[in-house]
């Protein structure tokens, strides 16, 4: 009675423990998964440095690091500040668009007799707007300290990896096979994100590009990168860009674009989504379309933008759990 006490009591002070640290560091949960995302994709690179080129672990950190720094961060930020002023140089004649949209309106309620601007309409848009801008910003203003905060960790992960891995190894509740399939989905998971994510984003952008050129959108690269954004986002995804600029060009009066623009996003840009998507899935991780959409979803509202890497990760875990304890203390009875 005695040692179960004392081990029951020590398993509580530690999930205690543990929730009071998780609930008060919350914050700095997106460095936290940033940096073993990046440590997931340039261990090897430390191991090939420490261990082949008998480099001292503080100086192969810190070349990596500006490595990171050069080849994600630099470029990352650039693209962001080019966005803000493509946007800034978009030219729109906000009186001509107004009158087109107000006669957009009524045809719609001759037609339909539907009042668009009614005001339940109205206070539905102005909550959604208040809503996504109030999110734009808590996310633009964290992007520092999470870059910090990602910086400083991938640091002491990478000084520490041997010591680091060991210990995480040694804790894992499962047989030496089970632990090395565990360890393994892991790794291929985290890749396939983070490779495969931007690389469908870059092709989305480019393709979405080429489209909103020939249909003759103005500032068609603007609209390409954000095209490129809008990947990340499930179900919706590239539709939140496309769609309204057809109805642009339908108001407009140039149906030809318009026909043009909407079989072209239909046909090319949404399948290209879906195909590359579930190809790079397959081809990096063999992951079933399924869990990538669903742990896409999940993943966004439990940890924001690197939801889209943790939450098809956190699918997996649970059935390759779910399959290990299948396998340990079912089919062996």
């Amino acid at each position: 009675m005695k040692e179960k006490y004392f081990r029951y009591s020590l398993i509580a002070l530690i999930l205690l423990s543990g929730w009071l640290i998780m609930s008060g560091l919350w914050t700095f949960v997106n460095g936290l998964l940033g940096a073993f995302t990046l440590y997931v994709l340039v261990r090897g690179q430390m191991k090939h440095l420490t261990e082949k080129r008998k480099m001292k672990s503080v100086f192969a950190a810190i070349l990596i690091l500006l490595e990171v720094v050069a080849c994600v961060f630099v470029p990352l930020y650039f693209l962001v500040w080019v966005l803000i002023e493509r946007i800034q140089e978009v030219n729109v004649d906000i009186s001509e668009l107004i009158d087109t949209v107000k006669h957009f309106i009524a045809l719609i309620q001759e037609k339909t007799g539907y009042d668009v601007l009614n005001i339940g309409n109205i206070e539905t848009v102005t909550t959604y707007m208040t809503r996504a801008l109030q999110v734009i910003i808590s996310q633009a203003g964290g992007l520092v300290i999470t870059t910090a905060v990602m910086i400083f960790l991938l640091y002491f992960m990478l000084i520490s990896r041997k010591s680091m891995e060991t210990y995480v190894y040694s804790l894992l509740p499962f047989n030496e096979d089970n632990k090395h399939t565990v360890m393994g989905e892991i790794h291929n998971m985290v890749r396939s994100n983070a490779i495969g994510i931007p690389l469908l984003a870059i092709i989305q952008g480019l393709v979405g590009v080429i489209g909103y050129w020939a249909a003759g959108v103005p500032s068609p690269v603007l609209f390409g990168v954000l095209t490129a954004f809008s990947t990340i986002i499930p179900l919706v995804g590239t539709g939140i860009v496309w769609l309204p600029l057809v109805v642009y060009t339908a108001l407009t009066g140039n149906w030809i674009a318009t026909i043009g623009l909407l079989a072209y996003c239909l046909i090319i840009l949404t399948n290209i989504d879906n195909v590359i998507r579930f190809l790079l899935q397959k081809k990096l991780a063999d992951t079933h379309p399924l869990i990538t959409v669903f742990g896409v979803i999940l993943g966004l509202k439990l940890f924001g933008f690197w939801g889209v890497i943790f939450g098809p990760l956190l699918m997996s875990m649970f059935f390759l759990l779910v399959n290990i304890f299948k396998k340990e203390y079912l089919d062996s009875r």
